[in-house]
């Protein structure tokens, strides 16, 4: 019964456009991946990529786990978060690169099962070549600021080919 209400409340969360509250205070819970519900990623990210909440709320203080399908071709440009962020690849391989410039060359490879701890307010950016299922565990609130305001889609002012892996 405590599983259907969970998925319940998360379903209705859905429906109204936020990003789904996966977890009820106390609840024990299990998640296996046919059951993801996958929605659209947060605004702050580049367009292309789908999310979906496992636990917490990254809108909130507390922990959570965020679940982030990344499209082949995508670029997520410099930027940093205010909190640490932990990264799990699960699924294909990301490319990882430091610094407030994106550059393919000296971006490294992360494959599936590769872990990385990024601490607060240090610039970085993703390549993906080819799609790739990464995990986020931090905690919230959780946020992006883009080295360049120009990268950031919720500003509306970004490059057409925003998102693409192009640059």
């Amino acid at each position: 019964m405590k599983r259907e209400i969970a998925v319940i409340i998360t379903g209705v969360a859905m429906a109204f456009g936020s990003m789904a509250l996966a977890q009820v205070a106390g609840a024990h819970r299990v998640i296996l991946p046919q059951e993801i519900k996958w929605g659209p990623a947060p605004a702050s990210l580049p367009a292309g990529a789908e999310a979906a909440v496992l636990y917490g709320d990254p809108s909130k203080e507390g922990m959570f786990a965020l679940r982030v399908r990344i499209p082949k071709n995508y670029l997520v440009p410099p930027h940093t978060h205010p909190q640490a962020e932990v990264v799990t690849v699960l699924n294909g391989e990301i490319r990882l690169g430091m610094g407030s410039k994106a550059d393919r060359a000296a971006a490294a490879p992360v494959g599936v099962g590769g872990f990385v701890s990024m601490p607060p307010k240090v610039a970085h950016y993703v390549f993906a070549d080819q799609e790739a299922i990464i995990q986020i565990n931090a905690l919230g609130p959780w946020g992006i600021d883009y080295v360049d305001p120009k990268d950031d889609p919720r500003l509306n002012i970004a490059p057409a080919e925003h998102g693409a892996a192009q640059r």
